[in-house]
């Protein structure tokens, strides 16, 4: 027998309800923001995200799923969507356009990693990236969308912000950072001895309990922003606080990929464990000059939809449309008839199987139909078919022209 690859999951059943439900949820809000679909592909040039998430994240450097194809082309598949959005936005020249663009989409990213609860090796996300607007309202909309979303489907949240900073106050708090860490070489794991030659900001988000420990005294980049970037967050906040979103400031939350600037923010969940991370994102006003555009501010987030399977509260679901069925081979035809036109208005359910009405009346329950409606050789005799409304518990039979 032929298995699934590890950590590469099947979507069925009862996954699937709660999949297309919060899909669902999450497309009618993005669409009630403004936002507008974009998908893309799924193999991009590594080059993408070398440039964009940067060769020091782990998602470069240990996790991507790279391969030389048969064209000789370096590419591998996506292992997270914002890169691919920027490179179309680029591609289609929009950064020359002007304007605003927002795009939502959702769709089937890879990393390769241990896989482990609410982490797999192909996973989805559900994403939005909002291009060409610098004011921070623009964040917290973000920040806002992300958490209609969860309380949407049920799910409870804490909110985490801190600030990135951006190129004014970034390069002198990465000096005293890197002072800082380099005084501890001796103590940190090899992936923060690593980060400080590449990226030091990303040592504050290393998950080894040994190095938070040692980190608890470094400097705080919240500390140490310019008045522009205060500003902002302090705008932020007042924003959120307005609207009555809570939230608690992380001085250590940087995310894990290298284009974020100014805001960063990640909701997270005491529900599912040490990966308590949900939702996250921020402005990356960098990465489209990154990728050859043109400077164009943006900020985005993600939401890992297999970490929210078991947090998803689905809604009580209520019998609707139709199952059709014959208890007489000859009834077959003409139930086929019936079922293709009651489609053109209602939801229908067909059984070709002649069955006993006791098989069809299971039949229905099974796919939570309202109404059970069976032709036998009375009702084929009479030009008629009988009706049982399964809510209301009442049977009846009409002529079928007038079902």
């Amino acid at each position: 027998m032929i298995s699934s690859l590890r950590g590469m999951n099947d979507i069925l059943e009862e996954n699937y309800e709660r999949f297309t439900h919060f899909i669902n949820t999450a497309t009618n809000i993005a669409q009630k923001y403004g936002f507008h679909f974009i998908e893309t592909p799924l193999l991009e040039e590594t080059a993408l995200f070398k440039r964009s998430v940067g060769e020091s994240s782990d998602i470069v450097g240990k996790e991507m799923y790279q391969f030389i194809d048969k064209g000789e082309n370096d590419v591998c598949l996506r292992p997270e969507g914002t890169a691919g959005v920027v490179r179309a936005f680029i591609q289609k020249k929009l950064d020359k356009a002007g304007g605003t663009h927002r795009y939502f989409y959702h769709g089937s990213m890879f990393r390769y990693e241990r896989p482990q609860k609410g982490r797999l090796r192909q996973f989805h996300q559900f994403g939005v990236e909002s291009f060409g607007v610098e004011s921070v309202y623009e964040d917290a909309a973000m920040i806002m969308m992300a958490a209609d979303i969860l309380l949407a489907c049920g799910i409870g949240y804490r909110l985490q912000l801190n600030s990135l900073g951006d190129s004014n106050c970034m390069p002198p708090y990465k000096e005293n950072l890197v002072n800082f860490v380099t005084k501890l070489e001796d103590k940190i794991c090899e992936d923060c001895v690593r980060r400080v030659a590449t990226n030091p900001i990303r040592v504050l988000d290393c998950k080894n309990s040994t190095c938070q420990d040692l980190y608890a005294t470094a400097p705080k980049l919240i500390n140490n922003l310019c008045s522009t970037c205060q500003d902002d967050f302090d705008k932020l906040k007042k924003i959120l606080d307005a609207n009555s979103i809570a939230y608690e400031i992380n001085t250590n939350l940087v995310r894990g990929l290298d284009y974020y600037s100014k805001t960063a923010f990640e909701f997270v969940s005491d529900d599912i464990g040490s990966q308590s991370a949900i939702a996250g994102g921020g402005r990356y006003d960098r990465l489209v000059e990154f990728l050859d555009g043109r400077p164009t501010p943006a900020v985005g987030f993600a939401m890992g939809i297999e970490r929210l399977m078991e947090l998803i509260q689905m809604p009580e679901v209520k019998r609707e449309g139709y199952y059709i069925g014959a208890m007489d081979d000859e009834a077959v035809d003409l139930v086929m008839n019936l079922a293709h036109k009651k489609r053109q208005t209602d939801k229908t359910t067909i059984d070709y199987k002649a069955k006993n009405l006791k098989n069809h009346l299971k039949g229905a329950d099974k796919a939570n139909a309202r109404f059970c409606c069976v032709i036998g050789t009375d009702e084929l005799e009479n030009g008629t078919i009988w009706i049982k409304d399964l809510e209301e518990k009442i049977e009846n039979k009409i002529p079928i022209m007038e079902f």
